[in-house]
């Protein structure tokens, strides 16, 4: 026969061995969740400005596009807003797309994606350009 006290003790350590799984899948729920959700995709656009590679450590794709908004009354200036986005690291097509535009300096439409949190190995901001889409020249 087991004791009181032995019992007391298995019990409380599957308790804690419990927790500790429980914690462990919602952490990596959480993680998950954080890393690949999205909770805005759109299109933007304008020229783009910069696409460099920065970091010390992780080294990650960033880039700047102009997006001329105009005022609300006929005949004004442009002004001028820019977009900080960031190139996954893999995506090396729209890296090269990306830096022949902004050469060119002609206006694209850039397709991005927004998540929930922003991890350092990833790019410093929370945007990330998806798709570059040149825009047909008028003559």
């Amino acid at each position: 026969m087991e004791s009181l006290g032995a019992r007391i003790k298995n019990t409380g350590k599957k308790i804690i061995r419990t927790l500790l799984i429980i914690l462990l899948i919602v952490g990596l729920a959480v993680f998950a969740f954080l890393y690949w959700a999205t909770y805005e995709e759109g299109v933007m656009a304008g020229k783009v400005l910069r696409v460099s590679q920065k970091g010390m450590i992780f080294k990650t794709y960033e880039g700047k596009i102009n997006l001329e908004t105009f005022g609300a009354l006929k005949g004004t200036s442009p002004i001028a807003e820019s977009f900080d986005f960031s190139v996954e690291k893999g995506d090396t097509e729209l890296i090269k797309q990306l830096e022949e535009v902004s050469l060119s300096g002609e206006r694209v439409n850039l397709h991005f994606v927004k998540r929930y949190a922003r991890f350092p190995w990833r790019g410093d901001t929370k945007s990330f350009a998806t798709r570059v889409e040149r825009l047909e020249t008028q003559p």
